[in-house]
């Protein structure tokens, strides 16, 4: 059996010959026997279809040298091939099922629509600043609270403009800070922060759930998750694979077409778990503890395309937001060692990769704030 160690050695060896697999979308680690640990590790292509062609592009195994306890050995990883067809990032312009989490609700909480005029996503975390600061954001995709991926001024409404929500009215706060998505280069998270209008508008709770008191920085092939979204409601997964490439078709919005992202989690649910308008629903653990961020889908929609939460923590600098009356905080397995079997938070490196960036006011509130001094 290969261990995640060699799955990983196999995987990356697989990234750099990518070009000459077509039809391939994906390249992870997961388990061989796609349940749990039994069977060893293995490689997870997920692939557009399954024709002949991709079948003879995919490896059956891939034979990558290892130093195990016998010497310098030669170990087989297996590949195992999941049909996904593409995936898509998910925010639409047209309604979907109804779901009551499309309805306006004030104080906003996690798990309903949110976005801005003509389209809807969802509230995946109510969130504040790590340091002592009680300012409250609204944490989201990129693509569901940033109208084109860059620093213009976007409204934020609730609910989103695909649940009728319109500007003025439904208006909750702005686009305040993002990650700009790349086009060309590595891409590891779609998140951007809102500003509310007031902190009375976001209330620290999910929908369904109550209160998350805190989020993990890692977990495992083989976690057990569940989250709310607009769109396909309370629903539940598995981490079927970590450390997954993937290419993302974000269509025509801000340029982008179909950008690569790196060390995504792929959750399989026995149903749809993203659907258009699933995209930022954050996954929450058994225990009420916030995950990943899910931002994209397969084409059936059982696919959920995610990255740790515990990412978007470090890039903006914030942590779970908690009721002023509650006391402590909890993020569990913070010190870990790195284990392949396992996500990983940022390296300083991978850290400095990701643009951050900060959107102002419109030019007139400027103005107007002025006037009021």
């Amino acid at each position: 059996m290969a261990t995640f160690r060699e799955a990983m050695q196999a995987k990356n060896h697989l990234v750099k010959r990518w070009k000459k697999m077509p039809g391939v979308v994906g390249i992870g680690i997961g388990y061989a026997n796609g349940k749990d640990r039994k069977g060893g590790a293995c490689i997870v292509l997920y692939t557009e279809n399954a024709s002949a062609t991709v079948k003879r592009a995919c490896p059956q195994c891939v034979s990558v040298r290892s130093a195990r306890a016998t010497g310098r050995v030669r170990v087989a990883v297996p590949v195992r091939r999941i049909t996904s067809g593409r995936c898509c990032c998910h925010a639409p312009v047209a309604k979907a099922v109804a779901t009551s989490f499309r309805r306006r609700i004030r104080p906003v909480i996690a798990g309903y629509s949110v976005g801005y005029p003509g389209v809807s996503g969802t509230a995946g975390l109510i969130v504040q600043s790590a340091s002592r600061s009680a300012q409250r954001y609204l944490l989201s995709n990129n693509h569901v609270l940033n109208k084109n991926n860059t620093g213009g001024y976007t409204e934020t409404i609730q609910p989103g403009g695909a649940d009728g929500g319109r500007s003025g009215r439904d208006r909750i706060g702005r686009l305040y800070r993002y990650v700009r998505l790349r086009k060309n280069g590595a891409n590891y998270i779609d998140a951007a922060l809102s500003i509310p209008t007031t902190n009375r508008l976001l209330a620290p709770r999910y929908a369904t759930v109550g209160t998350v008191r805190g989020h993990v920085r890692s977990y495992a092939v083989g976690s057990r998750f569940k989250k709310v979204g607009r769109s396909s409601g309370r629903v539940s997964g598995v981490v079927q694979s970590i450390h997954t490439d993937i290419d993302v078709d974000y269509g025509n919005l801000g340029g982008l077409g179909t950008i690569r992202f790196r060390n995504q989690t792929v959750i399989r649910g026995a149903g749809a778990v993203s659907l258009p308008g699933d995209s930022g629903s954050v996954w929450l653990t058994a225990s009420n503890l916030a995950a990943a961020v899910n931002f994209a889908g397969s084409a059936d929609g059982r696919l959920s395309i995610s990255f740790p939460i515990q990412w978007a923590m470090q890039a903006f600098g914030i942590r779970v937001a908690r009721a002023a009356s509650a006391t402590g905080y909890n993020r569990v397995n913070s010190r870990k060692p790195k284990n392949p079997m396992r996500t990983q938070p940022l390296s300083a490196t991978q850290l400095g990769t990701i643009m951050t960036k900060r959107v102002l006011p419109s030019k007139r509130k400027r103005q107007g704030r002025k006037k009021r001094i």
